[in-house]
């Protein structure tokens, strides 16, 4: 095989198109279909199929593409390390959702610390993270839905695990009667309404016939954390690490509702999760976090 012509194949399939490959890559049309042909007469099977949108990949052209990204890849961070003169030490660069508990985060992301493995830990929103997983500037992205539908990236969901919601107070936060009931008027800190955690929390206060009192709304649930252990109100943490929270800011057991699904998902670039650090944090989350 190739890989001049591989590479002629990858960035027509990474661009949508022969004409936009061709402005990256710097030559003709007619040259990069030239190196298209000459591929798929080496592999015997069409890589693409022309629809009326353009190109799409056949069955093979996702398998060719599956290596082929992986392999440039490799070759762009080889290159990066003779470039910079340093000596290359396993990484794993983990893009984390902000939406995300760091609880869970921590969790996830504690095996790694174990092993050879220098890690590298990226904040920021879940569109612009798979932006940054597609060109290769992250191993995986851990956020609490698929990959963005608006995020024109061909991404691998992996379900982690999920776990109920556990409301939590301070030990100076009075309520009245038994929950859920205890929720109603009583005051609340919640995610942004914009996140999934969110939007399950208002159904199940619809659903229940409880009304709370909104007190605050926070992007980052460590800082909701933080407001709720001074006395904020009730404030909800994912089930499966209500004990780490219990520990940490000394809150108390409100209620448990199990309906309120919080998530974990590891989005790839791979079908396969081929890096050894990815695949201990995906069996960290299976086994001991939600197993």
């Amino acid at each position: 095989m190739n890989y001049h012509h591989l590479h002629y194949f990858w960035t027509v399939a990474r661009e949508g198109g022969v004409s936009r490959a061709a402005e990256v890559l710097g030559v003709a049309q007619p040259t990069v279909s030239a190196q298209l042909a000459a591929l798929e007469r080496a592999v015997k099977q069409p890589l693409f199929v022309r629809g009326g949108r353009g190109l799409t990949l056949t069955e093979a052209g996702k398998l060719a593409y599956d290596y082929a990204d992986e392999i440039f890849r490799l070759g762009g961070e080889l290159q990066a390390a003779f470039a910079e003169g340093r000596a290359t030490t396993p990484r794993l660069v983990v893009g984390v959702a902000d939406v995300l508990p760091k609880l869970v985060v921590h969790r996830l992301l504690e095996p790694v610390l174990a092993g050879e493995e220098r890690l590298v830990v990226v904040e920021d929103k879940p569109e612009r993270l798979v932006a940054e997983l597609a060109l290769h500037n992250l191993d995986v992205v851990l956020t609490d839905g698929p990959a963005p539908p608006g995020v024109k990236v061909r991404a691998f969901n992996h379900l982690l695990g999920e776990t109920g919601t556990t409301f939590c107070a301070a030990p100076s936060v009075k309520l009245a009667g038994r929950f859920p009931r205890s929720l109603d008027g009583a005051p609340v800190l919640l995610p942004l309404d914009s996140t999934t955690l969110r939007r399950a929390l208002d159904q199940w206060f619809a659903e229940e016939g409880v009304r709370p009192v909104v007190r605050g709304e926070f992007a980052d649930t460590a800082l909701m954390k933080v407001f709720g252990a001074a006395g904020a109100g009730v404030y909800p943490v994912p089930t499966a690490v209500e004990g780490d929270a219990l520990e940490q800011y000394g809150a108390v057991v409100v209620g448990r509702a199990e309906r309120v699904r919080n998530r974990v998902y590891a989005v790839t670039v791979q079908r396969k999760l081929r890096h050894p650090a990815v695949a201990k944090v995906c069996e960290t989350a299976r086994t001991d976090l939600f197993g």
